[in-house]
């Protein structure tokens, strides 16, 4: 657990690497522990303090000991701590450091430690789906979004093939605060949406499609041209990624002190 230090005490280290009391070896460890330094682990505690959001540990290519390590480390924090792209084994590790964890299995993410309400940043965000296959990446953007406390409106299966289906769900759409809409194939989705609604739309390529598709390629390309103002996008399959976008617009909605 990291030694979070006061200005004084790095003052005073100063001071005495200055008058060779502490030589600036020592100096160095000690610097490295309030960094929280843990061997392959490291974890970045100040960054709710620089950007307001909180490091988050991606399970992909991970041990499920080195997911259980980092989350052990940022539980001593006040933040929320979530690990995203997580299998049942990473779960399953993180459980023993944090037992009252929650694993969606749907949006592969685990949350250690949820937002209090009081620290939700106010607004509501729908995420909509062209289709069910597109579930898997709505479900994570979703899910981060509720481990911030952020009150989630879920609308799927609208796509553009059946357009009175879209047509129709947008009339749910009017009283939320920002738009993330999740879809592959051509990816038209975002750009029909954006046509439709006033709030700012975050568009999420997936993978799902045949052939020319190219594993949501097709769906990217397609949004990045979008014809629609108002519309954003982020990498393929990326419902976190969409979900801290979602969240910054809604924080920086607040009044500032």
């Amino acid at each position: 657990m990291p030694v979070y230090p006061s200005p004084s005490d790095l003052e005073l280290l100063l001071k005495s690497v200055a008058d060779g009391t502490v030589s600036a070896e020592s100096a160095a460890s000690t610097v490295e522990a309030w960094l929280g330094r843990n061997t392959d682990i490291w974890p970045d505690h100040g960054r709710p303090d620089r950007t307001g959001e909180p490091e988050v540990v991606l399970a992909a290519a991970k041990t499920p000991d080195q997911c259980a390590r980092a989350v052990a480390e940022l539980l001593h924090g006040e933040a929320p701590v979530l690990v995203t792209r997580a299998d049942a084994q990473a779960a399953a590790a993180v459980r023993e450091v944090a037992p009252q964890a929650h694993y969606d299995e749907l949006a592969r993410l685990v949350v250690a430690r949820s937002a209090r309400p009081e620290d939700a940043p106010p607004g509501t965000v729908a995420v909509v789906t062209a289709g069910t296959s597109d579930m898997p990446v709505a479900r994570e953007c979703a899910a981060v979004l509720e481990a911030f406390g952020v009150d989630v409106r879920f609308v799927t299966d609208i796509g553009v093939t059946g357009v009175h289906r879209t047509l129709t769900a947008t009339r749910t759409l009017t009283d939320t605060d920002v738009v993330v809409a999740v879809a592959g194939m051509e990816g038209a989705l975002p750009t029909v949406l954006a046509g439709l609604v006033t709030q700012p739309v975050i568009a999420v390529p997936s993978s799902v499609g045949y052939g020319a598709t190219f594993g949501g390629l097709a769906a990217l390309l397609s949004m990045l041209a979008s014809c629609a103002p108002g519309v954003s996008v982020v990498n393929i399959d990326n419902g976190f990624g969409a979900a801290m976008v979602a969240r910054r617009i809604l924080t920086a909605r607040r009044p500032r002190s």
